[in-house]
């Protein structure tokens, strides 16, 4: 069930939400106040280890007509390709570095390995989904106008094929997020302003055909009578990046414990209130230091979701502070194991293919705060206690 409120689901008071508040605003400045030479050491360094393992993968695929020079190869420019999309671009285009003022390494100048122009995509999750994460009617990324993710959207027949869409997102998930930003179901209904529709189809076009060029013509061609190889090879390497990008933002949204809200929660929404949204619509993952850099440390959603434009290698730190938030107020802190994550993720795909089975009847869940206060109200009464009770109520 979405959510009209935030309030509605922590149990909340208005003081306690404002003081969560505060704590996260003095996070962001006691970060911001420490951002420096380390920072920056840090992407300069995953930069050089991503051109280099890129170029190493390119240049062993000249020799791809040899299959142990195209596993290796394509698996070298695969990890660069995921790295260029997960922890630098993605990450970069979020102004997490711009306070270095480096022309280079700066969102308004980085454009990225993959189909959707940055500009695009910018638009479609900078603005869009951070600013109305799981809001439904909101954030589009909400089953990317293919899935259907939540039990207050409306099931169709289209729905039965949700296995097969949901595949093939994965497996060619830059072309769906190319596509993003045109805003599918405004093109549909006809709410589309045709001269940006035009604008934004140039941009793709342009970028899909420099794309498609690099990767199926260019570099093909170089390699000489491994033109086919490396040509496979290219395309392997993209589908490893689809599949993987594709996995890990799923798991930042869609396990269990993930919330949605309604376009009810956005009216008169405070700045504290915009905070518990983004922790209650997020959910990390846990792994080790490799996996969380080739994840664009997205396995700490939660804290992107936060502050999205906070250095990414800073995360781990903030999710310590940003836990102990939680502890204290008994707000839910969703995380697990990557595999577990995606497990419930893909069930729910699964799941809500088919109509729901109850159509009147569909409570909330219960926060654990809301939970406890139940479960005691319920609990059997302990003999002890009801001794004192007994004597408490006599005096």
């Amino acid at each position: 069930m979405a959510f009209a409120d935030v309030r509605e689901y922590t149990h909340l008071t208005d003081e306690e939400v404002e003081a969560i508040g505060r704590e996260l605003d003095e996070i962001r400045a006691e970060v911001e106040a420490d951002r420096g030479q380390a920072d920056r050491d840090y992407v300069t360094r995953i930069i050089t280890l991503q051109r280099r393992l890129a170029a190493a993968g390119r240049i062993t695929l000249f020799a791809s007509f040899f299959p142990p020079a195209w596993l290796l190869g394509t698996a070298m420019l695969g990890s660069a390709k995921i790295l260029e999309n997960m922890e630098i671009g993605h990450n970069t285009m979020h102004g997490q570095w711009d306070w270095m003022n480096d022309p280079e390494i700066h969102s308004s100048n980085w454009e990225w390995d993959t189909t959707q122009p940055a500009e695009q995509w910018k638009h479609s999750h900078n603005y869009i989904h951070h600013q109305f994460t799981n809001v439904l009617g909101h954030d589009n990324d909400i089953g990317y106008g293919i899935l259907r993710m939540s039990r207050d959207q409306k099931w169709t027949p289209y729905n039965l094929g949700q296995p097969v869409y949901n595949f093939l997102l994965a497996a060619f998930f830059e072309w769906g997020v190319a596509l993003h930003d045109l805003d599918i179901e405004a093109i549909r209904k006809g709410k589309k302003d045709p001269k940006l529709l035009k604008k934004q189809l140039k941009q793709i076009g342009n970028k899909v055909g420099k794309q498609t060029f690099k990767d199926y013509l260019m570099y093909p061609l170089l390699s000489g009578p491994s033109f086919f190889h490396t040509l496979s090879a290219n395309f392997t390497a993209n589908l490893m990046r689809n599949f993987w990008s594709y996995m890990i933002i799923f798991c930042g949204h869609f396990p269990d414990g993930a919330v949605h809200f309604t376009e009810e929660e956005l009216e008169d929404e405070t700045r504290a209130e915009w905070y518990l949204r983004q922790m209650l619509g997020s959910a990390n993952f846990e792994g080790g230091k490799l996996l969380h850099v080739m994840s664009g440390q997205l396995g700490f959603q939660i804290e992107h979701h936060l502050f999205p434009d906070l250095p990414s290698n800073r995360y781990a730190e903030i999710s310590v502070k940003v836990k102990d938030i939680c502890k204290r107020y008994d707000i839910p802190y969703t995380t697990g194991p990557l595999h577990k994550q995606y497990g419930q993720t893909l069930r729910t795909i699964m799941k809500l293919s088919l109509p729901n089975r109850r159509t009147t009847d569909n409570p909330a869940p219960l926060s654990p705060r809301k939970r406890r206060r139940l479960d005691d109200a319920e609990r059997p009464v302990r003999r002890s206690e009801l001794g004192k009770w007994s004597g408490a109520a006599s005096a």
